[in-house]
């Protein structure tokens, strides 16, 4: 394995472990549908969410909206990779607004992996689940 492989995959794990962590402390009583989420910023640091659900279901929160809140909390301003963990018959991806607030601090080559508890499943690139997106530049920014 070359060195940037090795890298890579200490990367993915380091993104794992962190995610399968916060997963078993979702607060899913609701749906028993628990999420974790896991990415690293642009300095390399690690931030986790879990999903958080509301009696009131629109007011819940998914996992990557916590592990978003959690970078920007920290000083973090870009996504550098994000991965999703949790089991479900099919991948469990980024759902439509969370790839849009994903969108809100990725560039379009920015990886998002679906896992499960076991490893990664599969990876795409931010542009490959929100092509033509709206982001920030769309409004001047």
């Amino acid at each position: 394995m070359q060195a940037a492989d090795s890298a890579r995959a200490d990367e993915g794990a380091a993104l794992l472990a962190a995610a399968r962590m916060v997963r078993e402390r979702a607060h899913a009583p609701y749906s028993r549908f628990r999420v974790g989420a896991a990415l690293r910023d642009e300095r390399g640091a690690i931030h986790a969410g879990c999903n958080v659900e509301n009696a009131a279901y629109p007011v819940g929160t998914c996992a990557e909206a916590g592990a978003i809140a959690a970078m920007v909390a920290a000083g973090g301003r870009r996504i550098a990779e994000i991965l999703v963990c949790g089991d479900g018959a099919g991948l469990v991806t980024p759902c439509g607004a969370c790839r849009q607030r994903i969108r809100e601090f990725a560039r379009p080559d920015t990886p998002i992996h679906a896992a499960t508890p076991e490893g990664i499943a599969k990876s795409f690139t931010l542009a490959e689940l929100l092509p033509d997106s709206f982001g920030p530049e769309t409004l001047g920014e």
